[in-house]
């Protein structure tokens, strides 16, 4: 396994929790999403990866979503939004997150 491979596989889970990070602070579109995701290139993902795993969160229940007009006559777009059910597994991630981070900052002895 090289690098890539292997940042990969770590990237595969924690997309979902930043989408859910996102979507708890505001609700947000889809572009939105993935241009946020642009910032950090480690998280940078296609919308091949990423609607999927929208339409993924939605059948959980995890997001609901709604569309909205555009202020500039734009299409509508499809807002996501995080549900109470959302909120209790984005915690709970959180909590595995961070005993995560503890556990592999003990074994680097920080």
């Amino acid at each position: 396994m090289n690098i890539e491979d292997w940042r990969s596989q770590i990237k595969r889970g924690t997309l979902e929790f930043c989408i859910l990070l996102m979507i708890k602070q505001r609700a947000s579109y889809g572009y939105e999403i993935i241009s946020n995701l642009e910032k950090y290139p480690i998280l940078a993902a296609k919308e091949n990866t990423i609607y999927p795993l929208l339409r993924r969160l939605l059948k959980e229940d995890y997001i609901s979503s709604s569309w909205q007009e555009s202020a500039e006559g734009l299409p509508p777009r499809k807002y996501y939004s995080i549900t109470d059910k959302g909120l209790e597994y984005l915690y709970a991630i959180s909590a595995e997150w961070d005993n995560l981070l503890n556990a592999i900052n003990e074994i680097k002895g920080e």
